[in-house]
């Protein structure tokens, strides 16, 4: 089984980490980011993986080599210039000849990637979309009113809010949709894709979930490496 990791970023809220590397060989724990994404998707069977590069992407190949080391097939894919998340998968289409997941290179989840892949194929859909619930504490009373008088308070209440969490599933009739030789991104992809109401299938997980977008982020990241993918 077939898997694309989108690892070209440029990191620009994790400086000034990303100065010297690239956010996804930020080391979190013993290892770096891809390599704990690149063991999870070998623990579920997917054995060719390719990873869409352009910033410092000599680091990248020169870090992961062929992948045998990790027990997988690893192809090493560079943009010319920056082609969003959706465009760099147009430089591989050739090889994505099979249904295959794509995920955002600075991500740490413990998503059973093998019920999401089936998930997909049953759906039928050309593209599935992973989704997290996330909850996030509201710092102000909300106040409800008629006229000029209250009519009730909600002290500091929950967002509760479904999101991307940066997990697909695609398949090659994708391909249809995505233009060639431009930036174009997932989210364009799908607002497209609704425009023409092509069906988008959606997949709700459970598992933990983190998107090392910050400088907090990446501190988070410490401690769920030793909460989560530590071995032993």
């Amino acid at each position: 089984m077939k898997a694309v990791i989108l690892a070209g970023g440029l990191g620009t809220r994790l400086r000034p980490f990303t100065e010297v590397i690239p956010k996804p060989l930020l080391p979190v724990g013993e290892k770096a980011i891809l390599e704990i994404q690149i063991e999870r998707f070998k623990k579920f069977g997917f054995d060719e993986l390719f990873l869409a590069t352009n910033y410092k992407s000599e680091f990248i190949e020169s870090f992961f080599g062929d992948g045998s080391r990790y027990g997988v097939k690893l192809f090493i894919s560079k943009e010319r210039r920056p082609l969003s998340t959706a465009g760099p998968l147009t430089l591989i289409k050739d090889r994505l000849t099979e249904p295959f997941i794509v995920m955002n290179g600075d991500i740490l989840t413990l998503i059973n990637f093998s019920k999401l892949y089936q998930f997909a194929l049953q759906k039928k859909a050309d593209l599935t979309v992973a989704i997290k619930r996330e909850i996030f504490p509201f710092a102000f009373g909300n106040v409800y009113f008629e006229g000029n008088f209250v009519t009730d308070i909600e002290e500091k209440p929950d967002i509760v809010t479904n999101i991307l969490a940066g997990i697909y599933v695609m398949t090659p009739r994708i391909f249809k949709y995505i233009p060639e030789n431009r930036p174009f991104g997932i989210d364009e992809l799908m607002k497209n894709m609704l425009k023409e109401h092509i069906p988008i299938a959606k997949y709700e997980m459970k598992e933990y979930w983190l998107d090392i977008g910050r400088v907090d982020d990446y501190e988070k990241a410490q401690t769920a490496y030793h909460t989560h993918f530590k071995k032993g």
